[in-house]
């Protein structure tokens, strides 16, 4: 069925200025702060001098570990917290990592409170530190030891070992990935007020419920009086997925001055200040017949850490399923270093583990001759090769027909250096495909239906960029039949609903399957029929109410019920989905051209044809913007994005958007966009799975393919440089 393609809500209100964002909060009396951040690798604060900086006029408070702040770490998000790491700086003079905040000036203007910052003259201790992976000094940790649950534990399926050692056609190779930084175009920051004895907070978030969990358990408050307003986030990409350090902090400044204080971290400070994606390093072995069919996998994972946490990595969760491989091992490790704590960026594991096993493909397609896309059709599954059940919808080999239809892939000639343009340029075509798995969590939906026949939902999602209001906005009118102008869509905001974080991967499913069996009572309390349009100002006024208000919750199958209490204290819901007889991912596959100059060698990416499937598409336009978007991401992994270290002094170098380069549009070409578009209700009764985060996988590896299409040169690290070309 075709849907109309509903234009983006909010899309007006962001182009023109209107839409407020969290630092957009101007209240009055407001004042405004800035940290000072540690300027050594790792150590000790042995004198913090305040005295220039609070004589600076306007100045009303420098907070630091010498101040008792009153506030207790929030705990690590991945272990039963609500922050993104478990340490929480300005509580004692230990300095874990570079950049890591030691003070916070507030002033009555901006230019006092980053004047005053850059006053404060802090001595260290300091101590030996490692921040790259092969320094001396890190530590490896095995991580179904260190982190002991099941979900988490190695894949293995068969004896890899010996299926390897007995394949004709045999692969060993390392890549190399990260790290990388997220730089969404809206900073960290916001607004932090007290209203008597009930603390405000307006800040971009992908999570209001973590911020309000962790900050009344650091203020030793009831969650009941902290309220977190969050309509738009402005990009996140898991930037913005918990609570982070100067948030605390913060609320007790604007206790102590009795007004409200506005922090808006400067482009440098977030390298620091929240997580980033780690540096990830793979062994891949792949053996195979000489005909192409696959017989063993081994992929071995190394990820940097930090000292404090471990981000649970789940790397071969996709890499045991991309193919029908029968014999698999997986191994994942962590190298703790002396950074912030890495987290998540879009397709935190996915992009990097489908880079590496999907180059290894390419080069096994090499060694044997094959063409790449017939390989992978070769050894598409049919069933899940981990535990043997079926996939809830598997649409990957018609991901592979179509885009080869669309790209026109038949006029590839396979050797290497073989297509070059008129100007001599290189021609490269590679193809990568990519899988991420459906996710479901808890989720509360509340509708209000009114006489006037306006339709109020509240829902636990929020809206960062990703069109989860339009998608919102596409299922309830579609399923009343009443006009986009009668439907206000609330997310992002305490004073609604619980919310839990929100993702690419489980957004737009959770809050979908709220909403549907929210309509499903909203039509019960009405008396109306379970389908058809309605009118809905009529049903309202008959029913004697107004409004008529209906509250629901939902979760993915298997997960049990403490994961909503989980939900609604702002915490992850950690168990679950365990979905009774399937499996259920989101697949895509990519198609990249590149284009590498005669002369300077600069590597082009003119056009990319990218299919998904994604189940039932709930928002065409947001949609295809999200496969877009993750084109144009996969593009900057693949030739700029990397953010460099400096193993003599610590911390990130490259701390702006002039030298963390992006793509920028003169970079991007075009891009074609297609979905399969099958809805699948055994995942769930809309039909739809997963789009924003499975748009990315495989990107990368398609573009790195190219590259060797081109030049016969195999670059196994991101992202390729011109030197890796020339």
């Amino acid at each position: 069925m075709t849907r109309p393609r509903l234009p983006r809500v909010g899309a007006r209100e962001k182009v023109t200025g209107a839409a407020k964002y969290g630092a957009d909060h101007a209240p009055d009396g407001v004042a405004y702060a800035m940290p000072v951040v540690a300027t050594v690798g790792k150590g000790r604060i042995t004198d913090l001098d305040v005295r220039a900086a609070t004589a600076v006029p306007g100045v009303l408070l420098v907070l630091s570990h010498l101040d008792d702040l009153g506030i207790t770490p929030a705990g690590y998000i991945m272990a039963g917290g609500y922050a993104f790491q478990s340490l929480q700086p300005m509580l004692d003079d230990r300095v874990a990592y570079r950049g890591q905040p030691v003070a916070l000036v507030v002033a009555d203007t901006l230019v006092a409170a980053t004047e005053a910052a850059g006053l404060v003259r802090v001595t260290y201790d300091t101590e030996p530190f490692a921040v790259e992976v092969g320094a001396a000094g890190t530590e490896t940790v095995l991580q179904e030891e260190a982190l002991p649950l099941p979900f988490l534990a190695d894949v293995v399926v068969g004896d890899a070992e010996a299926a390897y050692a007995a394949s004709p056609v045999r692969v060993d190779q390392s890549y190399r990935s990260g790290p990388q930084h997220q730089v969404p175009m809206e900073l960290i920051g916001g607004v932090v007020e007290w209203q008597g004895d009930t603390v405000v907070v307006h800040e971009g978030t992908q999570s209001v419920g973590a911020l309000r969990g962790g900050l009344a358990g650091q203020l030793g408050i009831d969650r009941e009086r902290v309220e977190v307003i969050s309509p738009y986030v402005g990009g996140a990409f898991g930037q913005k997925n918990s609570l982070q350090p100067h948030l605390g902090p913060l609320a007790v400044a604007a206790r102590r001055i009795g007004r409200p204080v506005k922090l808006v971290l400067p482009r440098a400070h977030t390298f620091h200040a929240a997580s980033f994606r780690p540096v990830a390093r793979h062994r891949i072995r792949l053996g195979a017949d000489r005909a192409g069919r696959l017989l063993a996998a081994i992929h071995e994972v190394d990820q940097q850490a930090s000292r404090q946490d471990l981000l649970p990595a789940t790397y071969t969760e996709i890499t045991s399923r991309l193919y029908a491989i029968p014999d698999f091992r997986g191994r994942q490790r962590h190298v703790r270093t002396d950074t912030q704590t890495p987290g998540y960026m879009r397709a935190p594991f996915e992009h990097s583990a489908a880079f590496a096993l999907e180059s290894a493909i390419d080069e096994l397609c090499h060694v044997i001759g094959r063409d790449p896309v017939a390989l992978r059709l070769d050894n598409d599954a049919a069933t899940d090769p981990v535990t043997g059940k079926p996939f809830s919808s598997r649409h990957l080999g018609e991901c592979l027909r179509l885009g080869a239809e669309l790209f026109g892939w038949a006029d590839r000639t396979p050797e290497p250096g073989s297509m070059r343009d008129e100007d001599g340029a290189l021609i490269g075509w590679g193809v990568a495909v990519g899988a991420y798995p459906s996710l479901t969590v808890p989720t509360q939906a509340r509708l209000r239906a009114y006489a006037d026949g306006r339709l109020v939902a509240e829902v636990g999602g929020h809206e960062m960029g990703q069109g989860i209001t339009t998608a919102l906005t596409c299922a309830l009118t579609e399923d009343l039949g009443i006009v986009p102008e009668a439907v206000t869509v609330v997310v992002g905001d305490t004073r609604a609903v619980p919310h839990h974080l929100t993702a690419g991967a489980w957004g737009t499913n959770s809050t979908l399957r709220a909403a549907h069996e929210a309509l499903r009572e909203l039509r019960a309390a009405l008396g109306l029929a379970p389908e058809g349009p309605v009118d809905l100002a009529a049903a309202v006024t008959a029913s004697g109410r107004d409004p008529v208000e209906v509250e629901v919750v939902t979760q993915g199958p298997g997960q049990p019920p403490e994961m909503i209490d989980r939900m609604r204290a702002g915490l992850v819901a950690l168990a679950g989905p365990d979905y009774p007889g399937y499996v259920s991912f989101s697949f895509v596959a990519h198609f990249a051209e590149v284009r590498i100059e005669p002369v300077v060698h600069r590597v082009r990416v003119p056009r990319v044809v990218s299919v998904a499937d994604c189940g039932r598409v709930a928002s065409p336009v947001t949609a295809e913007a999200q496969v877009r978007g993750s084109v144009v991401w996969g593009i900057g992994a693949a030739l700029r994005e990397h953010s460099e270290v400096d193993p003599r002094y610590g911390g990130f170098l490259n701390t702006d958007l002039a030298e963390y380069v992006i793509p920028v549009n003169a970079d991007i070409g075009r891009i074609d966009v297609a979905f399969v578009d099958r809805p699948d209700h055994v995942l769930n009764p809309m039909g739809a799975k997963s789009l924003g985060e499975v748009a990315l996988v495989g990107m990368a590896a398609a573009v790195a393919n190219a590259v060797h299409h081109a030049t016969g040169r195999r670059v196994r690290h991101l992202p390729i440089m011109i030197e890796d070309v020339m």
